[in-house]
């Protein structure tokens, strides 16, 4: 029997062809998550490139209730505090270059984000305009 060795082909040289960029954005105000939303959707699309989102998740509900009195007596009264977490997912089809320049916008205050680059993918201009 004779085995031979598989040969690994080695990718196009990091910058070149169409990355898939995720950016998720999180934050506890939805109107300036919207604003930065709309932002990045509008800087993109300026560029030409294909957008998909933002993908509304579902929203993270922290809840804590404590009692009122500090000593423990009297009347059992409690406090319900709830926070609320947004969270947007934006889906780009562009060049590693572009992506700085997108993301360049002013971000409000409280609003999140966090950008990942898949780089074992490289997608065509062909395969994106079929998707």
């Amino acid at each position: 029997m004779s085995f031979t060795k598989k040969s690994v082909q080695q990718g196009p040289p990091k910058g070149t062809g169409y990355h898939k960029i995720r950016i998720t954005l999180n934050s506890r105000n939805v109107e300036n998550l919207e604003k930065v939303c709309a932002e990045l959707i509008r800087e993109a699309k300026a560029q030409n490139l294909k957008v998909k989102g933002p993908v509304r998740m579902p929203t993270k509900i922290l809840r804590i209730t404590t009692r009122k009195s500090p000593c423990g007596e009297g009347t059992n009264t409690w406090d319900r505090f709830e926070m609320r977490i947004h969270k947007r997912i934006i889906d780009l089809y562009s060049p590693q270059d572009v992506v700085k320049q997108i993301t360049s916008i002013q971000i409000e205050p409280g609003v999140q984000v966090e950008v990942t680059i898949e780089d074992d993918k490289v997608i065509t201009k062909e395969e994106i305009q079929q998707q």
